[in-house]
């Protein structure tokens, strides 16, 4: 798969210094104007200097502004750069219900299209062989993530039984400290800058414990402890915090991975699947 460029703009973006971001919010509006301006053109567009246009592209790891144009352009022929949002596309206090409908509508659709162009096959290889030969699996999560680990648990338990998810953040860390270099830690963070939850990836970094962080951003307090990193693709606007494109963005890589999970051990999970399904159908009322 090709690179999505703006995707990749977008999880850095927490990164960038002030001048950086400024350049970052111009690609990310015009993204094929950028194609046709030179170095000195952005940097005028943006109201910075051309050496902050450098160290935009060196913090994107790229060697140069021309290499930079390249990744992008090879990205968006691809057909693989999700579309930028546009000023229109944010929900503001002026739009009527017709409208604000529309744009959550957009705005999930393109958190789990974002994630999709995020998905790094290798590092989802290692999270389903870290899965597979892990002794425990346990998901943790704070706040709007707790819901989404505990979504997590469930819906592995179904296959499962070794996974492990507890709602209280201190039975959490409890957990994360008794783990040991047999067991995955999988910590679900849309910012990645929550106290616990990086007090929560110390204790399992500490134990050697495989961890896996689902998070947005690349670079954060968060992501120096993980291990294997998958990255979500949503944004939050002023009037969405915590909005469930942040946290569909997520449900989606939790999908992929049972999905993958599944179909990996299907001889062996499905009696599992078999087992939990019947242990629960006569809570359902029959059509």
């Amino acid at each position: 798969m090709q690179e999505d460029y703006i995707s990749k703009i977008r999880s850095a973006y927490n990164q960038f210094t002030k001048a950086e971001k400024k350049v970052a919010d111009y690609i990310l509006a015009h993204p094929r104007e950028v194609l046709f301006m030179s170095i000195s053109d952005l940097a005028e567009a943006c109201d910075v200097g051309d050496t902050s246009v450098f160290r935009f592209c060196k913090t994107m790891n790229v060697k140069g502004y021309q290499e930079f144009k390249m990744m992008l352009s090879l990205s968006m022929r691809s057909g693989e750069t999700a579309v930028p949002s546009t000023d229109d596309d944010v929900i503001d206090l002026e739009d009527d219900f017709d409208n604000l409908s529309k744009k959550v509508l957009m705005e999930n659709i393109s958190a789990i299209k974002e994630t999709y162009n995020l998905i790094d096959a290798a590092q989802m290889k290692e999270v389903m062989n870290a899965m597979t030969s892990a002794e425990r699996i346990v998901f943790f999560g704070i706040g709007t993530s707790m819901l989404t680990a505990m979504k997590a648990m469930n819906k592995f338990l179904r296959i499962e039984p070794k996974v492990v998810c507890n709602m209280d953040v201190n039975m959490q860390l409890i957990m994360a400290s008794t783990l040991t270099d047999k067991d995955v830690a999988l910590i679900f963070s849309y910012s990645g800058s929550t106290k616990d939850t990086v007090e929560i990836a110390k204790y399992a970094k500490k134990a050697n414990a495989k961890t896996v962080v689902i998070t947005r951003f690349a670079k954060s307090q968060l992501t120096q402890y993980a291990d294997i990193l998958l990255l979500c693709g949503a944004n939050e606007g002023n009037l969405q915090t915590g909005s469930t494109s942040a946290e569909i963005s997520q449900l989606f890589l939790v999908d992929v991975m049972y999905s993958e999970y599944y179909r990996r051990h299907y001889k062996r999970c499905k009696p599992i699947w078999d087992s939990t399904t019947e242990a629960v159908k006569d809570k359902n009322y029959l059509g």
